[in-house]
């Protein structure tokens, strides 16, 4: 599923790396916006139809199907995908930028590429946890912990249990890295339009069912919801193939930097959120751990849209 490294990326692969950056990093602002006028799980099952929709239409203008009903192996990898790429985390995210601020939300992406690793070390050939990438996976892990703030979990605010399904939806998905690394060859845009699919045929029901038809919305609602599915789910994804394809994924790995950073921005400045030291702290430490477990390699194969 992933493209040959390239030796040059050229200044349109980083330009696109950058835009990359911007678009998922204003995501967790716009969800945080968008739950000001429909509940969590609307605020999920919109978003993925609305990308859904939008990739499976420039799919079928670029030619390519869904694979068959009879590829079995397959279509279990599309299924996780929509699972744990798109609905589960989508769903976790907007359940807890109730209760955090979404920079935080963003800060615990920083997280995915490490989480990667150990599972990568059970499930892919050849991806064992050497010394540094397991040096690496432990500094980035105590950031983690200084990110939920493991005492936190017992206040009765749900504050702590939301910033736990934050780091769950990073590592939901990790686990959807996975799931891509080991798919049978598909193409790319095929595959993730399948995701979004499944995950859209999911929450759909589900938010309809316990949250009922949205009420009125203002238009900084809707901009926030088509943002969300146009934006950071599907001309991401686009986007995010093209490099994969021409400068390969462990440049595309690079994004996991900027999207943190990104988050807080905009959280500060269009939000008005404010952030403890103790998360940038737990920030340093994960991009640290980060930096050091891709020293010698970055092969990660799928990258957050959230």
């Amino acid at each position: 599923m992933t493209a040959p490294e390239t030796q040059s990326p050229g200044l349109l692969n980083w330009l696109t790396l950058a835009l990359l950056g911007l678009i998922w990093g204003a995501s967790f602002m716009s969800i945080s916006v968008a739950l000001e006028g429909t509940g969590p799980l609307s605020v999920a099952a919109i978003r993925l139809v609305i990308a859904a929709v939008t990739l499976c239409a420039v799919s079928t203008a670029m030619g390519l199907k869904l694979p068959a009903v009879g590829e079995r192996k397959l279509w279990l990898c599309i299924i996780g995908l929509g699972l744990f790429t798109n609905a589960v985390p989508f769903t976790l995210l907007s359940l807890a930028i109730q209760n955090v601020p979404s920079a935080f939300a963003g800060l615990t992406m920083a997280a995915v590429p490490l989480l990667v690793l150990p599972l990568a070390h059970f499930l892919v050939p050849g991806e064992r946890m050497s010394r540094i990438k397991t040096a690496g996976f432990a500094l980035g892990f105590i950031g983690v912990l200084v990110l939920i703030g493991v005492g936190d979990l017992l206040s009765g605010d749900g504050t702590g249990w939301s910033r736990l399904a934050c780091i769950i939806a990073a590592f939901c998905y990790a686990i959807g890295s996975i799931i891509t690394r080991i798919a049978p060859p598909v193409h790319p845009l095929a595959f993730s339009s399948g995701g979004l699919l499944v995950g859209a045929l999911i929450m759909l029901p589900i938010a309809l069912s316990i949250e009922g038809l949205p009420g009125t919305m203002t238009p900084s609602v809707w901009g926030a919801l088509i943002y969300l599915g146009l934006g950071p789910t599907a001309l991401a994804t686009i986007l995010l193939v093209r490099v994969i394809q021409s400068a390969g994924p462990s440049f595309m790995s690079l994004v996991n930097y900027q999207v943190p950073v990104w988050s807080v921005i905009f959280g500060v400045t269009f939000l008005n959120e404010t952030l403890p030291a103790n998360f940038i702290i737990a920030l340093a430490l994960i991009l640290g751990g980060l930096a050091i477990s891709q020293a010698s390699q970055r092969r990660l194969g799928r990258y957050p849209s959230a």
